[in-house]
């Protein structure tokens, strides 16, 4: 953990602190504010479709600018889309928050890249834990981020507004810190040097095929059961300090593991942790079949958050081994569209299906993508036991 490492994990808590906010009110002020029931999730979804939206035109920035000014350039529009969603919560606009949200997916999709840049601050052999560590100031967002919304849920006389605020405020102060931070230049080589393979070919390959499976459907379970997870407390009779408490528990599952799932993919391998992962996520579900009590609940969305971590880093580190270095702007905005556009679905589908099915329908659908990435692992370490993969660092 050298200085520019420690200071990115800051930037990282603090992108986590939007999301959560985020994923903690968008929901239910998009209920209070959406012509009909079902659409109460689309603010959240809009942070997600803006994100896949932003996905190609963050890879260009990066190529353009480099890494710190694209994610300073991303924060700018954190800052203008948190003020835009304070105005547009302020004055009951529906479709503005939505636009707002949407605004704001190219900040999602900058943070996104947090992890990837944690590797290139530090030795390839520690790239594993770097990436590891990163992702756990994400615990940052966990602790501040759901009781932020609920300690300025009623700052001013419209509920939600002055989260919203509060939001611009950390898009500042995590302006100052990467202000701070020195990153490798993006492209060093000269103009004429190899430009890689075409993205198809590099998406092609077996490792990076399950790499952005782990990536897309880790994350799109994690967002089809937690965004719903404030409505269905609230149709359950649950106060919001009750919601926050069990959004505070699960971003803590999601970031706390980060301080040694990096040793334990250097141990064990990528393939067995993100399988880990997935059991860890099949519990998660059966705990949520079980009751609707605060601790079910909140056990529940600790084992979705743990379940998303071993998913996430394993898959992220997996994908480190498909691309060479001048390969990477394309792979990775390629790896974050795919999650943008899962998370797309299940932002909508888990507000859909929540105010309409039901909690345990709910539950019993994420099911399926669980099963799929069961089975992407398996035939992937079937291959890899019969050919050695090449990694290409």
């Amino acid at each position: 953990m050298n200085r520019k490492l420690l200071l990115l994990t800051l930037v990282q808590g603090l992108f986590l602190i939007n999301n959560v906010t985020f994923i903690a009110i968008n929901g239910l002020v998009g209920l209070r504010l959406a012509p009909h029931a079902w659409m109460a999730t689309l603010p959240v979804m809009g942070y997600v479709v803006g994100g896949a939206l932003a996905a190609p035109l963050v890879a260009r920035s990066q190529t353009r600018f480099g890494r710190r000014g694209s994610f300073q350039i991303g924060l700018l529009v954190a800052l203008g889309s948190a003020l835009l969603a304070a105005y547009a919560a302020a004055h009951q606009h529906f479709w503005l928050l939505l636009t707002a949200t949407v605004i704001a997916g190219y900040y999602n999709a900058n943070g996104q890249l947090y992890r990837f840049a944690a590797a290139e601050l530090t030795a390839p052999a520690w790239r594993e834990k770097a990436v590891s560590l990163v992702l756990a100031g994400g615990l940052l967002g966990g602790i501040i981020g759901p009781n932020l919304a609920s300690w300025t849920r009623t700052l001013l006389p419209t509920p939600f507004v002055g989260a919203y605020l509060a939001l611009a405020v950390v898009a500042l102060l995590a302006m100052g810190v990467m202000a701070l931070i020195e990153f490798p230049p993006v492209h060093a080589q000269a103009a004429h040097a190899p430009q890689g393979r075409p993205l198809g070919q590099i998406m092609r390959q077996p490792i990076f095929i399950v790499a952005t499976l782990g990536a897309a459907l880790g994350y799109g379970v994690m967002n089809l059961l937690m965004a719903a997870t404030p409505l269905a407390m609230q149709v359950c009779g649950f106060e919001f300090s009750a919601t926050a408490l069990v959004l505070e528990w699960h971003v803590i599952g999601m970031y706390a593991p980060g301080f040694v799932t990096g040793h334990l993919i250097k141990r064990f391998g990528a393939l067995p942790i993100m399988g880990v992962g997935v059991v860890l996520n099949g519990v998660c579900v059966a705990v949520a079949l079980s009751g609707v009590e605060l601790m079910h609940f909140v056990s529940a969305l600790l084992l979705l958050g743990v379940g998303w971590n071993f998913l996430f880093t394993g898959a992220t580190t997996l994908a480190l081994t498909a691309y060479r270095p001048e390969e990477k702007d394309r792979a990775q905005a390629a790896i974050n569209f795919c999650v943008f556009a899962t998370m797309s679905v299940t932002s909508f589908a888990s507000g859909a299906l929540v105010t309409t099915q039901g909690w345990a329908l709910l539950n019993y659908g994420s099911l399926v993508p669980l099963a799929l990435m069961a089975a992407a692992l398996a035939w992937l370490a079937l291959r890899q036991r019969a050919t050695p993969p090449v990694a290409h660092g």
